[in-house]
């Protein structure tokens, strides 16, 4: 746990008491605050208040005597569509609203560090796509470089859950649009913004709010590398707006499908090689096309910005390419579960929507094809153009035969269930082939979640293997 710092005998409030709300709440006690909470679910209150927190009703105007700040969980709204009532309530009564991210920010650094022969350092990622397997890529990169690292933020540990620094070690945080966009303290030491498509569009007002959140990275807190995909518009921008002009290497553009070689620092990968250019030479290049665990043209940008950060804390190529030999992949996202007679099974069951589903099949040929489950509006027909990468598809759940109109004259069999699936797609695949889960729709037909039908899909494929 990161004690949070400069909250002794303060007052603080927390909103939300899920995984962070808890972890909140715990490292601002450690820190000497004396805190107060509230959720707006009956049995996550009743639970929170068993586990020893104080409840308070932050909805009545009583409850704010003597609070000093607010911290409020990243799903609830603050500005957008609306503010949630409490945090309304404490911009009425001018109390800052902050979340967990913020307080990292500004407790993270101890005295401890005067100690240290190499300072502490914080990677952070931000962006629409691609951040959770940069943020793990680059935490595996240096882990398999010898490198004391600790990741968290929005994919694995909390980050007021991490563990205090220790000599030389670099925390590797996912950060949200959500988390950004109101942390009151954002100071990595190197930003990372790996790409930009409409999302959350509710949440932000639209997307030119949805870039604001996540271009806070950058602006708010100054850092010292900033690795930028440029391969939209609002990435171009945010690398022009950091730079001082050609010679300035604190920013490293990245592309994938874009030769680079006009910037200071850039890295780039074009038909499957990733290559990195310093001031008009290529400095260093790998061959991506055999990284099982980085497949498509999707994982090669974040292979780039992975490769960014790290050659930008002083990594070296062959260490990078040595530790992208050895990374899986996330589970659920384009993960080779295992290769059985020649042929690769992938479970992408994180694949939930068109955009995602169109990537994953873009990155294979010669694909069986596993889709399906509960459809999102507008179809799959955005597919079409990738269908003919596909040889047969097996569509299963509650969208099966939705889907079958909509695939046109691909070969497809309506199978209904997992294991009918999967059965069939070996049966009928060749050495060469890949078996692919991609579903193209959420999982709530038949599963929990898309993890628990990506589990699925791995235990049926577990059971083939000889």
């Amino acid at each position: 746990m990161i004690p949070v710092q400069g909250v002794e005998n303060q007052t603080i409030a927390v909103l939300g008491l899920g995984r962070s709300g808890k972890a909140t709440a715990a490292a601002l006690a450690a820190g000497g605050a004396n805190v107060i909470a509230w959720d707006d679910g009956q049995d996550t209150r009743e639970q929170a208040e068993a586990d020893g927190l104080t409840i308070v009703d932050l909805t009545r105007d009583d409850a704010w005597q003597g609070v000093t700040a607010l911290i409020a969980s990243p799903g609830i709204p603050h500005l957008y569509p609306k503010p949630h009532p409490v945090i309304a309530k404490a911009y009425e009564l001018s109390i800052p609203v902050d979340n967990d991210i913020g307080l990292f920010f500004r407790s993270y650094a101890t005295t401890d560090w005067d100690g240290f022969d190499r300072v502490p350092r914080v990677i952070a990622v931000t962006g629409s796509n691609g951040k959770s397997t940069t943020t793990a890529l680059i935490h595996h990169i240096l882990k398999e470089c010898g490198r004391p690292t600790q990741m968290g933020g929005n994919i694995g540990t909390g980050v007021l859950s991490l563990e205090p620094a220790i000599d030389g070690e670099f925390v590797v945080l996912e950060l949200s649009s959500y988390q950004t966009d109101l942390a009151r303290a954002l100071t990595p030491d190197i930003a990372v913004f790996t790409n930009l498509t409409p999302d959350h569009m509710d949440r932000h007002a639209g997307l030119g709010g949805y870039f604001a959140a996540k271009r806070r990275l950058f602006a708010e807190g100054g850092p010292d590398r900033a690795v930028v995909g440029v391969d939209e518009n609002e990435g171009l921008y945010l690398a022009d707006q950091l730079s001082m002009g050609p010679a300035d290497d604190r920013v490293i553009r990245i592309s994938s499908g874009k030769k680079l070689d006009r910037a200071a620092w850039s890295v780039f990968a074009r038909k499957g090689f990733l290559a990195e250019y310093r001031k008009g030479r290529q400095a260093g290049s790998i061959d991506l096309r055999q990284i099982t665990g980085l497949p498509g043209a999707h994982n090669h940008q974040n292979a780039c910005a992975a490769y960014a950060a790290c050659r930008a804390v002083g990594i070296a190529p062959r260490e990078i390419e040595a530790a992208f030999a050895s990374f899986s992949g996330l589970p659920h996202r384009s993960q080779t579960i295992a290769e059985i007679d020649g042929v690769r099974y992938v479970n992408d069951s994180k694949a939930t929507n068109v955009d995602s589903a169109a990537k994953a099949l873009q990155a294979f040929d010669k694909i069986h094809w596993i889709a399906g489950g509960l459809g999102k509006e507008g179809g799959i027909t955005a597919l079409t153009p990738y269908l003919e990468r596909v040889t047969k598809a097996y569509l299963i759940g509650h969208s099966a035969r939705d889907f079958a109109l909509e695939v046109g004259q691909t070969p497809h069999e309506v199978v209904d269930t997992m294991e009918a699936a999967v059965a069939r797609a070996h049966a009928q695949a060749k050495p060469g082939d890949t078996v692919l889960l991609a579903p193209a729709a959420a999982s709530f037909d038949q599963y929990p979640n898309f993890e628990k039908r990506g589990e699925h899909f791995t235990a049926l494929v577990e059971a083939l293997k000889p």
